[in-house]
């Protein structure tokens, strides 16, 4: 059988895919090229501020000297040979004490400079030795300090933040069911309350179940001497995590139920929500397909952005319930001027919330067919 000839434009039509799918290529490789250097100049902007702010602009610097000065008098008027010279001799001994000392700490150089080598280090996560603070090993690497007090953080976070997320969204889910029912006035009622701090609320938990009616403990991440079998230890963490988780969750459960309830409301109010139910679809299909689907992005980003959280901890709240955590350490290194682990802590908060970000961009076209890498539409 003869072959059938074919046009000679046949073969056009499947190249016009090709440049589609070429063009969407570029603007993907282009949006995330802009977006890795727009997080990235974030970042810097918002560790030399760091920098800045934790040296006070260079005061923390004159804090220094004076401490060394103080530390070189104590220490030469301690010495029984240095006591015999004459006081020129003292003078021009405790200045060599003081140009060594400060040569060290690099207070030879203008403040301006070494604000840029800080900034470089921190970038590359080169943070250091910690001035004042060291960690329970002995160790004065800040990166040692930072990981060492990492793990009470998480477990105190994760533990809370996690019930708090799954709770909440359950509970808002249930009362969008059942608006303006009882259960719903009472949790809007409630909702003012989350206005006070978790740590807060902990003083009140600390008085009555610890301090009136002594059924938990004060504080601490275990009790003293710890346990040294692992179920016993376990169940101390558990009982030291009660009264702090629950401060957490009972001052953020009010407010997120609200503001969760009302987000899937509004998706609930939606015209295809009220077909699917004439079509007779049940509750649960109805809520998973077009209630929670839509609201994917948002409650990922929450979801992301709590978990971030769980790495920088609470200042106030680990230090009321003295827990070892990196809130706690982060409060010791302000109180102490400890720049190094101030910066530390910052720069590795900074780097998280910058790969979240930047990750969340591409999880959103995943979940969410509607949404577009940089904007764009796909040409045809």
């Amino acid at each position: 059988m003869a072959e059938a000839s074919l046009p000679a434009d046949a073969t056009a039509p499947p190249e016009m895919p090709r440049r589609a799918g070429s063009s969407t290529l570029l603007r993907v490789i282009r949006y995330t090229g802009l977006r890795a250097l727009a997080l990235f100049v974030t970042v810097v902007i918002g560790v030399y501020l760091t920098v800045l702010i934790a040296n006070m602009g260079g005061a923390v610097d004159n804090i220094r000297r004076a401490q060394i000065r103080e530390g070189v008098a104590m220490y030469l008027s301690m010495d029984q040979e240095v006591r015999q010279l004459s006081l020129a001799e003292r003078n021009e001994l405790a200045a060599q004490f003081i140009a060594v000392a400060e040569k060290r700490f690099g207070l030879d150089q203008p403040f301006a400079v070494r604000s840029f080598r800080f900034l470089q280090n921190a970038l590359t996560l080169n943070l250091g030795r910690a001035e004042h603070l060291t960690s329970d090993s002995g160790s004065r690497q800040v990166r040692d300090i930072i990981l060492e007090r990492l793990p009470p953080t998480l477990v105190l976070f994760a533990t809370a933040n996690l019930f708090l997320f799954i709770f909440s969204v359950s509970l808002a889910l249930f009362l969008s069911r059942k608006y303006g029912s009882f259960l719903d006035r009472v949790i809007i009622a409630l909702s003012p309350t989350s206005a006070a701090p978790a740590w807060y609320i902990g003083l009140f938990l600390i008085l009555f179940f610890a301090a009136i009616w002594g059924v938990l403990p004060y504080g601490g991440m275990v009790s003293a001497p710890p346990p040294k079998e692992t179920v016993a230890y376990l169940l101390s963490v558990a009982r030291h995590l009660i009264l702090p988780v629950s401060a957490m969750v009972l001052s953020s459960v009010f407010s997120s139920t609200y503001s969760w309830r009302t987000f899937f409301l509004i998706y609930s109010s939606e015209d295809y929500v009220e077909m699917a139910k004439a079509k007779g679809l049940t509750s649960r299909d109805i809520e998973r397909r077009y209630i929670l689907r839509p609201t994917l992005p948002t409650i990922i980003t929450s979801f992301a952005l709590m978990l971030i959280s769980m790495w920088t901890g609470a200042i106030i709240l680990e230090t009321v319930f003295n827990w070892p955590g990196l809130g706690r350490l982060f409060y010791s290194a302000i109180n102490i001027y400890d720049t190094p682990v101030i910066v530390g802590e910052t720069v590795v908060y900074a780097y998280l919330l910058a790969v979240t970000v930047f990750v969340l961009d591409f999880i959103y076209v995943l979940v969410d067919p509607r949404v577009k890498i940089g904007g764009g539409r796909e040409t045809a």
